[in-house]
């Protein structure tokens, strides 16, 4: 499993290093052409000026500087720094989501972005990308750019990359799987009360203008937009599920 994991970290550092070299090949190939061929393109020249020996210098070095901004870690990974990127990571994509999720519920963007979504009204697991193409666009972009400004910081470990996105995945999968697991009291208690659970998600799909957050309710409950429903429809179902396990365990 270790060794799995490694081989991911592996995988994106050789991206990275493929990356460059098609810019290479890309960027001195087709300067070589035009350099052999000036003579008879001379008069196709857009701008008079000619760019200089020190503008080439700089778009290749910010060039490498772009291809090269996530920097991954590939030693061994400190279990205390990994699991602070993952922390981090998660904080961040939550507070992300929640204003680009509440943005998308304004007027003006949210029969284009966010309609389809909203299509399922009882979700199942298999809604957690069923997006239409702006939002697809606004859900995804984010998390790469997060990763190039965190890596600007320290360098990111590979495992943290890929223990984030499993986390991503299942999270967004289990809030829309439409059943409810967590425990009776677990929306009041101080220790998971900040965590979403699937009912708050599901009420999000049902009645739109409450329940924006991810991961975390912090955002919800700052801003006044958690369903004053919520922790009533949670407890709800969670002891009709202990009523259920109760009944079939004297059946």
């Amino acid at each position: 499993m270790f060794d799995f994991i490694l081989l991911i970290g592996q995988h994106l550092a050789h991206s990275i290093q493929i990356e460059f070299t098609r810019y290479l090949i890309g960027a001195a190939g087709v300067a070589s052409v035009y350099w052999l061929a000036r003579r008879w393109i001379a008069a196709r020249r857009i701008q008079p000026r000619e760019a200089s020996f020190a503008d080439r210098r700089r778009e290749f070095f910010q060039s490498f500087q772009t291809i090269y901004l996530i920097r991954v870690e590939r030693g061994v990974p400190d279990l205390g720094i990994l699991l602070g990127q993952v922390v981090i990571m998660a904080v961040l994509h939550d507070a992300w989501f929640y204003w680009m999720h509440r943005s998308l519920h304004h007027k003006a963007l949210f029969r284009r972005a966010h309609a389809t979504h909203h299509l399922s009204r009882t979700p199942t697991s298999w809604a957690a990308y069923s997006f239409a193409p702006i939002e697809a666009v606004a859900e995804s972009i984010y998390i790469p750019f997060m990763l190039i400004v965190m890596s600007m910081v320290v360098p990111i470990y590979g495992f943290a990359i890929f223990v984030f996105l499993g986390h991503q995945i299942a999270r967004n999968a289990i809030g829309h799987s439409g059943y409810e697991l967590a425990w009776s009291g677990f929306t009041r208690s101080p220790l998971t009360g900040w965590l979403t659970t699937t009912t708050h998600h599901d009420l999000h799909h049902t009645e739109g203008r409450y329940n924006f957050g991810l991961y975390f309710t912090w955002w919800d409950r700052l801003m006044g937009t958690e369903n004053p429903k919520y922790h009533e429809k949670f407890e709800a179902v969670a002891r009709q599920s202990v009523a259920a396990a109760t009944v079939a365990e004297t059946a």
